[in-house]
């Protein structure tokens, strides 16, 4: 066994050792005085909501005596304040159609972190009870936990940007189907009702929480006006606006509906002629730098070999 092993298996011995005795010294209870916060909380509770009281005033019930919160649940509020969360992560997740909160993304986010670094790490100690230790390989890691933690991320904006580009798609397409219901004389709620029971995808799924909302008691201009604000489209935004103010004034919603269905048809046209424009360009990479070079190298390597011959 030469000195590089025995480091590392002193290493790996030591950090099992260390994270039982924390884990240990987290479950012991704390000794420390009660904040102010904390004794005089129970006598202000008239005054304050029961959510912006510390933790551990309000009474719990269980099996076993409620303490304090675990060492991975302490890990996951540490990471969320470190990374970030709340309205914009919230809005992301709305967006993308998760129902999931931002502390339990986070929460799945670091679990994939210190997996990975596990990972890393027994790749780690292979690499060096085999002889391969390199410095950049010490890294692995804490690679290894950046790079999931980023993919874990990645993977979100990706369904943010395909949802949206769903949403935008069926968008032209639900505002006519609205028109025409207005038209045939059904009223603007009784149109979202029927959109949405004989409708299919994501945009229907939205007005479905719409629908959902008025239903039990949420005015429809603000159940349209959070749907928009949590989607964040700017087309999905100008008809719901137009909506509104239509339904406050007392205008023909059919009228208004079909012109906004036409501007959206409009911005889906002048989108694909802009994407068209991109993969043009994208197209000319391989001719530049494959099929051009080739074609030079096809039309000068025989003379070179001539003259390489002596030729004449």
């Amino acid at each position: 066994m030469n000195g590089v092993t025995a480091i590392a298996n002193a290493v790996l011995l030591g950090g099992a050792f260390g994270a039982g005795v924390l884990a240990l010294l987290s479950a012991l209870p704390r000794w420390r005085a009660p904040s102010l916060a904390v004794r005089i909380a129970p006598y202000i509770r008239d005054v304050v909501a029961d959510e912006a009281l510390p933790r551990g005033i309000l009474p719990t019930s269980g099996v076993l005596p409620a303490g304090g919160r675990t060492l991975w649940q302490r890990a996951q509020s540490a990471f969320e304040r470190l990374v970030g969360g709340g309205d914009a992560l919230r809005q992301r997740l709305a967006q993308a159609g998760s129902p999931m909160e931002p502390s339990a993304f986070r929460g799945r986010q670091l679990g994939w972190m210190v997996a990975s670094i596990g990972l890393g790490a027994v790749v780690l100690i292979v690499l060096v009870l085999t002889d391969r230790m390199t410095a950049p390989v010490a890294l692995m890691p804490l690679l290894a936990g950046a790079l999931a933690g980023v993919a874990y991320d990645m993977q979100l904006s990706a369904r943010v940007a395909s949802r949206r580009a769903r949403l935008t798609e069926e968008l032209p397409t639900m505002l006519e189907f609205l028109s025409l219901c207005l038209s045939a004389g059904e009223g603007f709620l009784d149109s979202l009702r029927r959109v949405t029971t004989v409708g299919s995808g994501e945009l229907t799924g939205e007005l479905r929480q719409v629908v959902l909302a008025v239903n039990t008691g949420s005015p429809l201009a603000e159940a349209l006006a959070g749907m928009a604000t949590r989607l964040q489209l700017p087309g999905l935004t100008r008809a719901v606006d137009q909506v509104i103010a239509a339904l406050e004034r007392g205008a023909p919603l059919a009228g208004v509906l079909h012109a906004q269905a036409g501007d959206a048809r409009e911005d889906a046209k002048r989108t694909l002629i802009e994407q068209a424009g991109r993969k043009e360009i994208l197209m000319l990479l391989p001719l530049v730098f494959l099929i051009l070079p080739l074609s030079v190298l096809f039309a000068i390597y025989p003379g070179l070999f001539i003259l390489r011959l002596g030729i004449s």
